[in-house]
């Protein structure tokens, strides 16, 4: 008696197989997928197959191409709760990962429209930016913006900043409380720059949070754009419900 797969196209039967071996863990997270070659060999098939096969195992988020490196099978999702104002290497250690960070860059601009609003300062005044990638056991999650006023910049930049959390720099040597934050979060697509910087491909999905960090006073002294891997995180938060007016 045939099974209803039999019936089934061949890229299907292909996909099928490689997407059990992954559930099963015998394609462990981090592991590379055989080679096309391998993948036609092994399955009888024709290039054009194992490609549209590897194709929807992408769309899936099985498993994700590296550019010059190969096909590999993503990590499990890390789900991070939005419940407070919390920094990268808090949410990491909460969630039992190691959290590091690669300086890109570090240096003053002029204030775009955007980031002039959120510092509450004058377009084109002089503001610092520090770029990072934040990686969770050396795996690149973020790629973080941060944007501060010049005086507070220039102080936090002469750290280690690889090393030392912005937040805790804000805090405990610069004597800044962090008291609240406005988030904004959208779903984007990876530009080149985000890309690269993530080491994944252009065009891959990507959580951006806009989020604005208020000291005493109501005193704007952080902004962030960070930009997330859509294939490694989601985000969770418990809302209760308002009150309702009877009529």
């Amino acid at each position: 008696m045939q099974n209803e797969s039999d019936y089934a196209p061949l890229y299907a039967r292909v996909e099928t197989a490689l997407a059990a071996e992954i559930a099963a863990g015998s394609l462990s997270p981090g592991s590379q997928l055989p080679t096309e070659d391998q993948l036609i060999q092994r399955f009888a098939v024709s290039r054009t197959t194992v490609r549209k096969a590897v194709e929807n195992l992408v769309a899936r988020g099985l498993v994700e191409i590296r550019r010059g490196k190969g096909t590999f099978v993503t990590e499990p999702k890390l789900t991070q709760a939005l419940t407070g104002l919390s920094g990268f290497v808090e949410d990491m250690e909460a969630l039992g990962r190691r959290a590091t960070a690669k300086l890109l860059d570090k240096r003053p601009v002029p204030a775009s429209r955007d980031v002039a609003r959120q510092l509450g300062v004058a377009r084109g005044a002089m503001v610092y930016r520090i770029e990072r990638v934040r990686l969770a056991d050396g795996v690149a999650l973020s790629f973080d913006e941060t944007y501060l006023p010049l005086d507070i910049g220039e102080k936090v930049a002469g750290n280690d900043l690889e090393a030392e959390p912005i937040f805790d720099l804000l805090e405990l040597r610069y004597d800044l409380p962090l008291i609240e934050a406005e988030y904004q979060l959208e779903a984007v697509t990876a530009d080149e720059r985000v890309a690269l910087a993530l080491g994944v491909a252009t065009g891959s999905p990507i959580f951006l949070i806009e989020r604005t960090s208020y000291s005493e006073g109501q005193r704007p002294v952080d902004y962030e754009k960070l930009y997330y891997r859509g294939d490694l995180i989601r985000f969770s938060t418990r809302l209760s419900r308002l009150p309702r007016k009877r009529a």
